[in-house]
């Protein structure tokens, strides 16, 4: 490889093209052409430019040489979740991670934490970088202000949840039906007070899953109670608190419904730390961690999180080749996971085996 040693390369912190182009005996213009993948520089000067590029640490600048691709691209998409720290939106991020890594593109992503303002500044961020797409969980009920963006041509889809005055593709899981299959299960193993905790009503999904809870009660003519219905759950301790209260109160129930994997941990150790945890029937939507651990081992409702996030980077990637189908709304199903926590008799079931 032919070197100029003149050149000193000492003096900066970060290299550049040029001297790349230096070290490697080519032009700028064929290291930018190696840099870009075209197709129309020899292997043996792509072999040169690549081995002087990474004895020097030389790292291209994708964001500057998109403004002078002729397709704009430049590599990136932008991922908006509720809490990267939430178990459901790290294996989200990894999955939608895992397709995009196979297109060489780099996948930015940040948590919304609920709050909506906090979503269209994040938003108005990754655009702001000209990402070439959005993958949303939206927190707020109106993504209109995506409406100029996305006639624009910024391809973006909704994961987990729909959105709201605004036409675009999205990918659910079936909320509605898994909670009502959850209740379901437990009023066969005898139970017919079963409480519910969920998540912030103003959730679309916390929505659908109280809706199937109700739905399955009415369908095996059981009274709805609100004393035991508790909404707005944000953590595991609102809702260990909210179970000691039910355990601790006149009429107890003798099973409960936990609408998402941080209620569901406030359930258990609720239950555990009164000794509880064989006589109480739980039944979670969500997984939670290290589940194999506890005795006896939660029953859920799974949701397919990867398929959640493989389907909306595909349909995402494909908005992006130029894709120009009608809008997809993709609902995948549930499954009920039994491990112990749900089958747990209610008083029903005990009386009918005497």
């Amino acid at each position: 490889m032919s070197v100029n040693a003149n050149v000193d390369f000492s003096t900066r912190s970060r290299p550049t093209m040029k001297e790349v182009a230096a070290l490697s005996g080519t032009s700028l213009k064929t290291v930018s052409r190696v840099m870009n993948d075209e197709g129309s520089v020899s292997p043996e000067l792509v072999k040169k430019v690549k081995q002087a590029a990474l004895s020097l640490n030389y790292q291209p600048n994708f964001t500057a040489s998109s403004l002078r691709r002729s397709d704009g691209k430049t590599n990136t998409i932008g991922l908006l979740l509720e809490d990267v720290a939430n178990p459901f939106s790290s294996a989200l991020q990894r999955a939608i991670e895992e397709v995009a890594r196979i297109r060489g593109v780099a996948v930015l992503a940040g948590s919304v934490d609920e709050d909506q303002t906090r979503e269209r500044e994040l938003a108005a961020a990754f655009i702001s970088r000209r990402v070439d797409g959005l993958i949303v969980v939206p927190a707020g009920h109106d993504q209109s202000y995506l409406q100029i963006e996305k006639l624009s041509g910024t391809p973006m889809v909704f994961v987990d949840r729909p959105p709201s005055l605004l036409d675009a593709d999205s990918v659910l899981s079936a909320n509605h039906e898994g909670a009502k299959l959850g209740v379901q299960h437990l009023i066969a193993n005898g139970h017919d007070r079963i409480a519910y905790l969920g998540d912030l009503e103003t959730i679309t999904t916390a929505a659908n899953r109280l809706a199937g809870y109700r739905d399955a009660l009415d369908r095996a003519g059981i009274d709805f109670d609100a004393s035991i219905v508790k909404q707005n759950l944000r953590a595991s301790v609102e809702a260990e608190l909210f179970t000691n209260e039910l355990m601790a109160s006149d009429y107890p129930p003798s099973a409960i419904f936990a609408s998402q994997n941080l209620i569901s941990i406030g359930v258990m150790q609720a239950l555990h730390r009164a000794g509880l945890q064989n006589n109480i029937a739980l039944v979670g939507f969500d997984d939670i961690p290290m589940v194999d651990l506890i005795t006896p081992g939660l029953t859920a409702i799974i949701q397919d999180v990867a398929g959640l996030g493989k389907t909306a980077a595909e349909i995402l990637f494909n908005r992006i080749d130029g894709e120009q189908l009608d809008t997809q709304h993709r609902v995948l199903d549930v499954e009920l996971v039994v491990r112990g926590s749900g089958e747990i008799q209610g008083p029903i079931r005990r009386t009918q085996s005497k």
